[in-house]
Parts: C-alpha cells; structure tokens; sequence
C-alpha cells in the first residue's frame, strides 16, 4: 500500500512543478506558480525520505 501511495504522491509532485510553470511562464501569475512549485519540490523530498531505506539496528541486545 505504502508502494501505491509514494506512486501517486510522485505524480501530482509532477503535476504541480508543470502547473506551477505554466502559470508562471504562461500566464504571468509569479506566486501562484512558485506556491505550486514549492509544493511540489515538499512532496518530492517527502517521497525520497520515505523511499530511504530503514536504518540496520546496531544495538547489541543480551
């Protein structure tokens, strides 16, 4: 389940970096297309810190 949800949070990160540019470039609205690529870019770190592997226990237990 966790694959699924990593999966979908990459493509609206996708389709909001594209959104974001088209309203910047295209239609000249500077903060609604930075708002929409920053929003982008926090969901794109989230999936590569969720896509990190687990860290190895290294504590010696008895």
């Amino acid at each position: 389940m966790a694959d699924v949800a990593l999966s979908i949070t990459m493509l609206a990160a996708l389709a909001l970096l594209a959104g974001g540019a088209v309203l910047w470039i295209r239609r000249g609205e500077r903060r609604k297309g930075l708002t929409m690529i920053a929003a982008g870019l926090v969901a794109l770190a989230n999936v590569a810190i969720w896509s990190l592997p687990a860290p190895r226990d290294t504590a010696q237990r008895p």
